[in-house]
C-alpha cells in the first residue's frame, strides 16, 4: 500500500489511524487486519508487528453504534411517517431490519476506530509498544 501511516518517533496521527481501524486495518502500518473474526481484535498485526492487545475498547463500540444508529433511524421513522402513513407492521419490519442491518455493518467497524483511537492517543499501554 503506498499510502503507508508514517509513525516514527512520537508522531502517531489520530484521524488516519482512525480511518485506518473503521476499514478494519492496523493503525500503525494501515495493512494488516485488526480483527480477525466479527468483534476479536488480533494480539498483533501480522505486517508490521504492532500489538493490540492492550486494548479496552469494551462496551465504547455498542455505545457508538446506537448512538449512531438511533440518530439516523429516528428522524428517518419520523418522516417515512409522517409523509406515506405506512401501517404498523409495514413500519416496524421496514425499521426493524434497517436497524438491524446498519448495527451489524457498523459495530465491527467502530470497535476498530476505539481500538485505533486509543492505539493514536496512547492509551491503555499502547505508548509502550513500538
Amino acid at each position: 500500500m503506498t499510502d503507508q501511516i508514517a509513525c516514527t518517533g512520537t508522531d502517531r496521527p489520530t484521524w488516519p489511524a482512525v480511518f485506518a481501524g473503521f476499514r478494519g486495518r492496523c493503525p500503525n502500518c494501515g495493512e494488516g487486519k485488526l480483527l480477525h473474526s466479527y468483534l476479536k481484535v488480533n494480539d498483533s498485526c501480522g505486517k508490521c508487528g504492532e500489538e493490540y492487545v492492550h486494548h479496552q475498547a469494551d462496551d465504547g463500540p455498542a455505545y457508538l453504534t446506537i448512538l449512531f444508529v438511533g440518530h439516523l433511524m429516528a428522524p428517518l421513522l419520523l418522516m417515512v411517517f409522517e409523509t406515506w402513513r405506512p401501517s404498523p407492521l409495514t413500519l416496524f419490519g421496514i425499521f426493524a431490519l434497517g436497524c438491524l442491518a446498519l448495527s451489524l455493518y457498523l459495530l465491527p467497524r467502530l470497535k476498530g476506530s476505539v481500538v485505533a483511537y486509543q492505539w493514536a492517543r496512547r492509551m491503555h499501554g499502547f505508548g509502550n509498544s513500538r
